[in-house]
């Protein structure tokens, strides 16, 4: 891991206020889109965000953006799809901070939009390597740690693919499918804990995945990411009671007052 700071100043922390103060955030795909825009409206809020993503570079332009606004980072170059490697990270976490307040997980490929025999069985297990396998992972190997929190809270990004089927989409809607399965399992899992889980489906996006399912679509009529950071931080505060919830970004952003932006699917 980098960090903000040398280990041998002790754990960097974020500002020392907003509604996130005190609080350590990992967020993976965090070099884009849903995930950058996530860390730096955490980091805004006071987290010290735990950043984590295949290409340093990415990392690196989001560290840039949250020292502008104040607050610091880890940076964690690293494929999701490493597990031995996650297995790493929850062991330096450990030992660098002794607990995980908020997980987001978000990091997700697409794969390819065919019929589901023409699908290279490559294409198909990395999309559930990354989509899936790698958020069991991440459980697995982060749960100890949000445990240990006074007040863990661990969000899933999901998509509304998952919920009927859609020609062409089989590789990613399945994996999504299943992401919520397991997602609902271990909220049932954690039920009695100060754990708190929850899927979340921002809708439709101005990301690249977006452009690269809907090549044809004008970019500037989706909603940027940055909009969802708002329901993004509620799911991320201790005071969120919300849990086991399936939580529909798109339908939340013209709702108002903003304190009471949340709501679920039943």
């Amino acid at each position: 891991m980098t960090a903000a700071t040398s280990p041998a100043t002790g754990p960097a922390t974020g500002p020392a206020t907003g509604r996130l103060a005190g609080r350590l955030a990992l967020v993976t795909g965090a070099s884009r889109g849903l995930g950058a825009a996530a860390a730096l409206a955490y980091a805004r809020e006071g987290a010290h965000c735990i950043l984590v993503a295949r290409t340093v570079g990415g990392l690196e332009e989001v560290d840039d953006r949250i020292k502008a606004v104040g607050g610091t980072a880890t940076l964690v170059p690293l494929d999701v799809t490493d597990g031995p490697g996650i297995d790493r990270l929850g062991a330096a976490l450990y030992e660098r901070y002794g607990r995980l307040d908020v997980l987001l997980a978000n990091a997700a490929i697409l794969g390819t939009l065919s019929p589901l025999g023409h699908i290279e069985p490559k294409t198909f297990e990395q999309v559930m390597a990354v989509n899936l396998t790698a958020n069991w992972r991440l459980i697995r190997s982060l749960d100890p740690l949000l445990r240990r929190s006074e007040a863990g809270r661990a969000i899933f990004v999901t998509s509304g693919i998952s919920q009927q089927p859609v020609a062409y989409w089989g590789a990613y809607a399945s994996s999504k499918a299943a992401l919520d399965m397991l997602v609902g399992i271990y909220a049932a899992e954690v039920a009695h804990t100060n754990l708190r889980v929850n899927l979340f489906n921002p809708g439709p996006m101005r990301t690249n995945m977006r452009r690269e399912a809907f090549p044809g679509e004008e970019p500037t009529q989706q909603t940027p990411p940055e909009a969802h950071a708002e329901p993004l931080i509620q799911l991320a505060l201790p005071s969120c009671t919300m849990h086991g919830q399936w939580v529909a970004g798109d339908a939340l952003l013209d709702r108002e007052p903003p304190g009471s932006l949340l709501s679920s699917r039943a």
